[in-house]
């Protein structure tokens, strides 16, 4: 018994010290975070970094933007800038996968805003179903939390404060600090539990410098600018001539009155209060969704006997707060997800607040700071422009062309992020996102109109497979069947390629599988009851079902256009590419690749090809004779790598010009040829690997009997070749056993059967 209370009292006081250390150190980070102040306070603040406390809601977004940096990436279109802000993973959201263009095309129209100092018009995303259109702007929602909770991310509204009868000196509203009652206090702001009557806060999140007059507040500001060294920073409209919301104007003036004028006393009622953007709690960000109500509303504060301890001077006013999506997103951001879903008459009142972010309601109007984003399929913005309202609204939006991602590694990202052995409760084999994201950046890439291209360009672009395009995109991999200049050719232009279609309405990215849709058929792969694991088999058998369903996506119905479209054809397309995936790994596991072979074979031959062009003798290892330059080590590996018809001497001076461009771009680095070459260094890998079939086919058979646990006719020898080939499989290119018996499998049927 007396144990039990001893343990009683230990859990007690073990429980009282957790509490107060948490209880520590949340009021030290109340107090670091500078989160309640009186307004002189604030402006202590604000005079320090002025460019902190001034800002409107466009020059925040934008801050948001460059606080988390940026880096530059290599893309089809050339390198391109990715912001971090969207590669964050807060609050187990993943990244953004690519859409860098887009990034870019947000970031500019932010720095048009604050160049003019003002939002004045809505920016609206579109493009197909599922493109990452409400990624985007949640990533910078979740940018805009986090930055929030920075020094330098701080935002700061006010409240009314009113001290409760107790506190009062002599029946008047001067009263004074509990440590003298003979010194009046400056300020109510720090003033606690009974101490208070009523506490009145801004629905709106009007600015504090709201308090200070505006005809002071431009010189103020402008001063301190100044003396700060930040000419260059852009006051917006909304800092320099925005005013104090309707109820907290009304109280302003009657405290105003009250006081007969003594402006100082006014700002005694005012407490400064740091607040955090949040979405959960739609705390200046905020989502609307397609729906018929208004976004903004108000109801009478006075009706309302909560704030009946108001003083008698201002219970005699009608105080009024406004509400709804506008006014909670003030100071911040708001969403319209699908837009265009609504009916025109249900976001007509977007056309005055875009541009002038006021909002009139019947007995006042909503000055805001928000910035406007939206977003929309194409179908509906199609359907949009052909309205006469259009015209009135096209001077108001800045149009964001959102598309579907056409580099597969990118869209592989999507997947990888939620398709994994915890979401599909199994085991996630090589290459099953991979062939999910080949495929579905297949479906959305279009026929290049050769005709606006010039030159030998031209025929190059009009020839392009799918597949090709696709290896283009993803990594310049140039056609093998192309000879060394058209490869040239094609590769200087890949952003052409890249943007031949940015243009017209019909954009390549616009129509195809999305990733939502291919996800879903992802998570259906993983019930196969035929797999242990998610395969790529159990994939490809999916999007080969999904492929059936022509009534419901669209995309399938599309006209196929010299291979283009053909989407049944895809599967078998990717297919391949899965197998010459596996049949690489494969090899390598079974220890049938050497490349120092090939490599060496290909070093030899240039060597000779070096000569060669240059018209000299090189020296014989063996026998240390000159002799020319040997025609059969050239021809032989000649007929491995050279395109069919090209002449001879062409392909090796071309050959030579392509190394002495490697080594000036490279001036540091050691000569690397599979770097610089390829595509020819694949075909000596090809060809070489084409030669040990038959050693690849016995050594296969034996890893499939051990898999199968028929070991008796392996000898100790195979044995250890296969636990070492298994292990290089499953250290190297992470298959378990059961998904690499099903590669292996699959790769005999198909390659090696007969």
């Amino acid at each position: 018994m007396a144990d039990s209370k001893r343990s009683e009292a230990r859990a007690q006081r073990d429980a009282e010290r957790y509490l107060s250390t948490v209880g520590g150190m949340v009021k030290t980070a109340f107090e670091n975070d500078r989160t309640i102040l009186s307004f002189d306070e604030y402006l202590e603040l604000l005079l320090a970094r002025p460019q902190t406390f001034a800002r409107n809601s466009a020059q925040y977004v934008r801050d948001v933007f460059d606080h988390f940096g940026t880096e530059t990436r290599a893309g089809a279109g050339g390198p391109v800038r990715r912001f971090k802000l969207f590669d964050l993973d807060l609050d187990g959201e993943g990244r953004v996968a690519g859409q860098e263009e887009v990034q870019n095309a947000i970031y500019r129209i932010l720095g048009s805003f604050v160049r003019l100092g003002q939002v004045n018009k809505l920016i609206l995303l579109h493009g197909p179903n599922g493109s990452a259109k409400s990624s985007l702007v949640a990533a910078i929602m979740r940018g805009m939390e986090a930055y929030s909770r920075t020094p330098e991310g701080a935002l700061y509204r006010f409240n009314w404060l009113f001290p409760s009868e107790k506190t009062l000196h002599g029946g008047s509203l001067g009263f004074h600090d509990r440590a003298s009652a003979s010194r009046e206090l400056s300020s109510f702001a720090h003033l606690e539990g009974e101490a208070l009557d009523t506490r009145l806060t801004c629905e709106l999140k009007d600015h504090p410098l709201f308090l200070i007059p505006k005809a002071e507040r431009k010189g103020f500001l402008e001063t301190h600018f100044k003396e700060k060294g930040a000419d260059d920073f852009v006051l917006s409209r909304y800092v320099l001539e925005g005013d104090l919301c309707h109820k907290c104007r009304s109280i302003f003036d009657a405290l105003l009155g009250l006081y007969h004028g003594d402006y100082l006393k006014v700002l005694r009622h005012v407490q400064v209060e740091r607040f955090f953007v949040n979405r959960r709690y739609q705390q200046a960000v905020v989502t609307v969704e397609p729906q018929m109500s208004v976004d903004a509303a108000y109801h009478q504060v006075t009706a309302d006997k909560s704030v009946a301890n108001l003083p008698p001077a201002l219970q005699s006013l009608s105080l009024f707060e406004p509400y709804g999506p506008l006014v909670l997103s003030n100071r911040g951001m708001v969403e319209y997800a699908d837009l265009l879903k609504r009916p025109v008459e249900a976001f007509k009142y977007l056309l005055g607040t875009s541009e002038t972010a006021m909002v009139p309601l019947e007995h006042f109007v909503l000055h805001l700071d928000a910035l406007l984003l939206a977003s929309s399929n194409d179908k509906h913005v199609v359907a949009f422009k052909e309205l006469p309202d259009f015209a009135s609204f096209k001077g108001r939006i800045e149009l964001v062309r959102v598309p579907y991602l056409r580099t597969w590694r990118v869209e592989q990202e999507i997947y990888d992020q939620k398709v994994n052995a915890r979401t599909v409760g199994r085991h996630v084999a090589p290459h099953a996102t991979r062939v999910a994201a080949m495929w579905a950046v297949l479906t959305r890439l279009k026929k290049p109109i050769s005709d606006r291209f010039a030159g030998a360009l031209k025929d190059i672009v009009d020839d392009l497979s799918p597949v090709e395009k696709l290896q283009l995109y993803d990594h310049s991999e140039i056609p093998d069947r192309l000879s060394m200049q058209q490869g040239k050719e094609l590769k200087s232009h890949v952003a052409e390629v890249w943007r031949e279609s940015d243009t017209y309405p019909r954009y390549e990215g616009g129509a195809g599988a999305s990733a939502r849709e291919v996800k879903t058929a992802l998570f259906n792969a993983a019930q196969d009851p035929e797999r242990r694991c998610l395969t790529p088999l159990s994939v490809l058998a999916e999007l080969r079902s999904l492929c059936r369903d022509k009534s419901v996506y669209e995309y399938l119905q599309q006209e196929v256009i010299d291979g283009f479209h053909d989407h049944e054809e895809f599967v078998k397309l990717v297919e391949a590419e899965y197998l010459d995936l596996i049949d690489e790994e494969i090899r390598d596991s079974l220890g049938l690749i050497s490349e120092a072979q090939y490599r060496e074979l290909f070093e030899r031959y240039v060597l000779n090809v070096s000569h060669w062009v240059k018209g000299e003798k090189l020296q014989n290892r063996v026998t240390g004779d000159y002799d020319r330059p040997s025609e059969p080590v050239m021809t032989e590996m000649e007929a491995v790598v050279m395109p069919k018809d090209q002449d001879r001497g062409e392909f090796r001076r071309g050959l030579i010009s392509a190394i002495g461009a490697f080594k000036l771009d490279h001036p540091n680095d050691a000569m690397d040829y599979p770097k610089a070459f390829p595509e020819l260094f694949r075909r000596v890998r090809d060809h070489y690997f084409d030669e040990r079939k038959k050693t690849l086919k016995r050594h296969a058979e034996k890893v499939l009997r051990f898999l199968a646990d028929d070991k008796k006719d392996l000898s100790p020898k195979d044995l250890s070749q296969v636990e070492d080939a298994l292990k290089t499989m499953r250290e190297r290119y992470g298959y378990c056993e059961a998904c690499a018996q099903d590669a292996i499998l699959f790769l005999m049927k198909k390659r090696y059967a007969g």
